[in-house]
């Protein structure tokens, strides 16, 4: 039975028995595992501290052919959100990580996806605004789902749309202001000219782009149904953020 030795990002994790727990992670080399952590649960566990959502970790983990869970030898955190300590920060990890984990396939190597990953546990933990962050990782997560509609030009007239429209959330494409009839969700100039920004920042960028209230509400709107749509169903996280939302 192989013993493979990796960078990872912990997505979830789930009770199993009296003081085991599944832990969902996804790999910089081999794509997204489940695996076994036995006794996690128990108090003076070798695992504590290295299973929380979203922490970065460098783990071991055996691996048995035709078995779908692997087994998972040590877990040694690198880095984590919960080091900060802005409770919108901490509400969002639960987000980032439900969407990650529904968009990675089981087994999968996606090096762009876990490096975009371990790129928002970075910006947690730097303080990057969570707010931009949040729809900067929408956007490049159904980028590299192959579903966000092309920016580049109107896909009826081949113009430049960098003066808005609108964005049609079940893959009808982004029209320009000129071409839209009313059909799909506006996008104005401050979306269009943060999406650009966005295509071509890393996430460490984002202190230097501006987003205005009204344009991160016509993005939320837009890449939640987007995301929605592409899954068949509505992430469970979103309930909690919109619960968070009517409290502040």
């Amino acid at each position: 039975m192989p013993l493979f030795t990796t960078d990872a990002l912990i997505l979830r994790t789930y009770q199993l028995g009296e003081a085991d727990r599944i832990v969902v992670f996804l790999t910089s080399d081999r794509g997204k595992k489940r695996g076994v952590a036995n006794g996690a649960r128990r108090l003076r566990s070798r695992f504590a501290g290295g299973l929380e959502p979203l922490t970065l970790v460098r783990l071991a983990y055996y691996e048995r052919e035709r078995r779908d869970l692997v087994r998972l030898s040590y877990v040694e955190p690198v880095r984590s959100p919960l080091m900060a300590c802005d409770g919108d920060v901490l509400g969002h990890v639960e987000y980032f990580a439900e969407l990650i984990d529904e968009c990675a396939p089981e087994a999968d190597p996606n090096t762009a996806l876990y490096r975009l990953g371990a790129a928002v546990v970075n910006s947690l933990v730097d303080a990057i605004p969570v707010e931009r962050l949040a729809r900067y990782v929408e956007y490049w997560i159904l980028r590299l789902q192959g579903v966000y509609p092309s920016l580049v030009a109107c896909h009826r007239c081949g113009g430049d749309p960098a003066g808005g429209g609108r964005i049609d959330p079940v893959g009808g494409g982004f029209t320009c202001a000129s071409c839209a009839t009313g059909q799909g969700l506006l996008l104005s100039t401050e979306s269009m000219r943060f999406l650009r920004a966005a295509a071509a920042t890393p996430p460490g960028g984002l202190r230097d782009i501006e987003l205005p209230a009204h344009a991160a509400r016509e993005l939320e709107r837009a890449h939640r149904q987007m995301i929605t749509a592409h899954l068949e169903k509505e992430l469970r996280s979103t309930k909690v953020l919109r619960a968070m939302a009517k409290g502040t």
